[in-house]
């Protein structure tokens, strides 16, 4: 099996989940259209993967989804009405998420889990190493994720996860790893063990998996022959640590910058807060609202 360390230019988005902590929202609307001031949720993650070099995108689909093709499709009609006003900007913008990359599309007919959604890649993806970006978490392109990723795997060659230090409280709700080796912030360190939702009390660390992973193809032929874990789904997290265990490299790239998770009602709205505040055309009159309005709601004497 290789684990050559090459120039990443797949990425595959899963994007078939229920969105079901958004309902009624996203009965009929996929969760991924959100929008994140005035982006859809998904086109965050896909400029994050361009930026970082992947011309070619593979969005894992499921039912309801036709939006997120038409978003990034072209729309003839919105566009010559642009141009004939004379309204560059917003064709500009529009034009923009057609424009990004080369998208591509295919359905998880089954909800089987994250590791069975990328495994639905596997015919496109082929025999070279790839991204996985899960859509609710959005990084902040100033803090380039992938670009350090892609420099471990440089280094050490097999795949490569996403960490975040997150509270004791919070862990079992995220895939863990155990590690070896340097810590600190962005720091490369080997992983040697991983766990899907540890019980509460019964994490190897504080180390949660982020939805940012670098895969080698080898991920495929483990996938085949992982059976349903947590949930009841096939785990990308227990395919990982059958490669650890394997002894096939897998690190992992402690990040500390600043993510944003669009799959939590109020952290989506912290996200859509944060994101706008800084915002050079929204930011100024939006922060100067924000504090009187946080005054106003203040209990009198406070």
């Amino acid at each position: 099996m290789n684990s050559t360390p090459h120039r990443i230019t797949k990425a595959v988005i899963p994007a078939a989940g229920l969105g079901t902590r958004f309902l009624p929202l996203t009965k009929a609307t996929p969760k991924e259209m959100l929008p994140v001031v005035d982006k859809p949720a998904i086109q965050y993650v896909v400029e994050e993967a361009v930026a970082a070099g992947m011309s070619d995108i593979l969005m894992v689909t499921g039912r309801n989804k036709r939006p997120l093709e038409d978003h990034f499709d072209r729309n003839y009609e919105l566009e010559e009405a642009l141009q004939r006003r004379g309204d560059q900007d917003k064709l500009d913008s529009v034009c923009a998420s057609t424009e990004l990359a080369d998208i591509h599309y295919v359905r998880q007919r089954d909800p089987k889990g994250l590791g069975h959604a990328v495994l639905c890649a596997a015919p496109h993806v082929g025999r070279e190493p790839f991204a996985v970006l899960l859509a609710d978490d959005l990084i902040d392109p100033r803090d380039p994720l992938l670009a350090r990723m892609a420099e471990v795997r440089a280094r050490h060659g097999g795949s490569v996860v996403a960490l975040m230090e997150v509270g004791p409280e919070a862990i079992h709700q995220y895939g863990c790893a155990a590690v070896e080796g340097p810590s600190g912030a962005d720091a490369g360190v080997r992983i040697t063990d991983l766990v899907e939702k540890p019980e509460p009390g019964t994490a190897p660390s504080n180390l949660a998996i982020i939805g940012r992973y670098l895969l080698d193809p080898e991920i495929f032929e483990v996938l085949r022959g992982t059976s349903p874990g947590r949930g009841g789904e096939i785990q990308l997290t227990d395919a990982l640590r059958a490669l650890v265990r394997a002894g096939r490299p897998v690190h992992g790239v402690v990040f500390s910058g600043r993510r944003y998770d669009t799959g939590d009602r109020a952290e989506y709205l912290r996200a859509t807060v944060r994101l706008a505040c800084e915002r050079e055309d929204l930011g100024p009159g939006f922060l100067a609202w924000l504090r009187e309005f946080v005054r106003a709601e203040e209990p009198v004497g406070v």
